[in-house]
């Protein structure tokens, strides 16, 4: 399995600064990450067998933005003079272009936009102080009301609307730097998504499948003990059967692992012998990998080695 981004439609981020509070918007459209999955049954040889998911996250430049939380608030104000475009028409031409998509937005430098418009209120404030004796009334009017400005509030009620009549939602990010991070996450997640189905299609997550119900079956040759092994150390909370199997392929039995702890040389060591077990989860681009870490470590070691039959592992610590 795979995840690839390409853009859907629209122009790459720009590079530039940000538009001024109050600045009118330059036209431009948004751009789209369309993430996609490699076909696992069957897989052609050159990996050119791709299936398109349902998610895709849409880039919004902030002047877009803007523009959109501007048409929404002269929407609610009741003034139809242009008919401007708002957030959930955007939604709206977007999901007829891609149907039955499952869209996630994202914004950049909003917070940077709001500082902006912080310091040039207050600059304003200071000419009105100025002003304020010269009995220049047009002036007062234009500090009261520039009429382009768009406040948190406005930004805030157009994102509870759009939430309410599309369920599409918006994230901020401070940089486009945070953005190709997030995006990448983004794909990778929902490229994962099918393996991560597959590994609980048992329905529940309390039920446990037939074979482990039925429980191993050990010969006297000792085959089977293995299994048992790893179910031992399966039956710990939060250890999946990947971290359960990362454990007993370092420490194929019990015997193994306590003798690697009568080598320990100090407590500490003992607790942490297990800690830097690399769990591997997943194939191919969307594999990943992490740590048994020490806490875990620790659970195992209480367990093979305390002699307190009431002790609580989860409560260790």
């Amino acid at each position: 399995m795979a995840a690839a981004a390409g853009g859907a439609e629209g122009r790459s981020p720009p590079s530039g600064p940000s538009p001024r509070p109050g600045s009118p918007p330059s036209p431009a459209w948004g751009s789209a990450v369309v993430v996609l999955s490699s076909d696992s049954e069957p897989e052609t040889e050159d990996g050119d067998e791709w299936t398109e998911e349902p998610n895709v996250l849409v880039l919004l430049r902030l002047e877009e933005f803007l523009s959109m939380v501007r048409g929404y608030k002269q929407e609610a104000q009741g003034c139809a003079e242009g008919q401007k475009e708002t957030l959930q028409s955007f939604v709206a031409q977007v999901l007829k272009k891609m149907p039955g998509k499952i869209l996630a937005m994202t914004v950049v430098e909003v917070e940077k936009y709001f500082r902006c418009l912080r310091a040039q209120s207050k600059k304003r404030l200071q000419q009105a102080r100025v002003h304020r004796n010269e009995g220049d009334e047009q002036r007062r009017k234009e500090v009261q009301d520039s009429g382009l400005e768009i406040s948190r509030l406005d930004v805030e009620e157009a994102l509870v609307d759009l939430q309410l009549c599309t369920q599409v939602p918006v994230t901020f990010f401070a940089s486009w730097e945070e953005v190709g991070e997030f995006a990448t996450m983004f794909s990778k997640a929902v490229a994962e998504a099918p393996y991560k189905r597959q590994q609980e299609n048992t329905g529940f997550s309390f039920y446990l499948e037939n074979k482990w119900c039925r429980g191993v079956k050990v010969d006297p040759s000792g085959k089977g003990l293995f299994e048992v092994w790893k179910r031992q150390i399966q039956q710990f909370n939060r250890v999946s059967l990947e971290m359960a199997e990362a454990v007993v392929t370092a420490y194929p039995s019990p015997q193994l692992l306590d003798q690697a702890y009568s080598r320990c040389s100090s407590e500490q060591e003992r607790e942490n012998l297990l800690a830097n077990i690399l769990v591997r989860r997943g194939e191919g681009v969307t594999a990943t990998s992490r740590r048994i870490g020490p806490e875990l470590s620790r659970r195992i070691y209480l367990q093979m080695t305390s002699h307190d039959p009431d002790l609580y592992l989860d409560a260790t610590g």
